[in-house]
């Protein structure tokens, strides 16, 4: 179960925090704007991700055995969630704050879906599925949040 908070969670910073930065980057706003807005994403999300997986857990825990349960278990998931969603959300975030927007995005973009292949490939090791076609999936979704973000940060530019 921790196995699956990990992925999920992991997998979910990457998507979202890269998408979001590269929709920012595409804006042409300053990089200051990119680094705040990223470390305000990964916070709140890191938060929001660690207080459903803890509500979840708690609830399922909770019809399986129809009486009150602890929330070690619970609180353990959420903290994970918490932990791996904040981590990893500096993957996409970091190339901001080293390199110049342009450079940042397209070394945050190659970070991500690197990243985003390797936890496919994982998740398919842990779980025993299709090794590539995990790997390819979390591509593909890694750049598809990458085009939209992009799209929309064009756009509204």
């Amino acid at each position: 179960m921790y196995a699956r908070n990990f992925i999920f969670g992991a997998e979910d910073s990457l998507v979202s925090t890269v998408g979001l930065l590269s929709g920012i980057a595409a804006a042409d706003v300053p990089r200051a704007t990119i680094a705040l807005t990223g470390i305000v994403l990964i916070f709140v999300e890191a938060f929001s991700m660690a207080a459903g997986s803890f509500l979840s857990e708690y609830s399922a825990e909770e019809y399986i055995k129809r009486t009150g349960v602890s929330v070690k278990y619970s609180l353990m998931a959420g903290a994970i969630m918490f932990f791996t969603y904040f981590i990893i959300g500096f993957i996409p975030l970091l190339p901001y704050m080293i390199f110049d927007t342009n450079t940042a995005m397209i070394v945050s973009i190659i970070l991500a879906l690197i990243s985003l292949c390797v936890l496919g490939l994982t998740s398919a090791k842990i779980f025993k599925t299709n090794l590539w076609r995990s790997g390819l999936r979390m591509f593909l979704i890694g750049g598809l949040a990458v085009g939209v973000g992009v799209m929309v940060g064009r756009l509204v530019k």
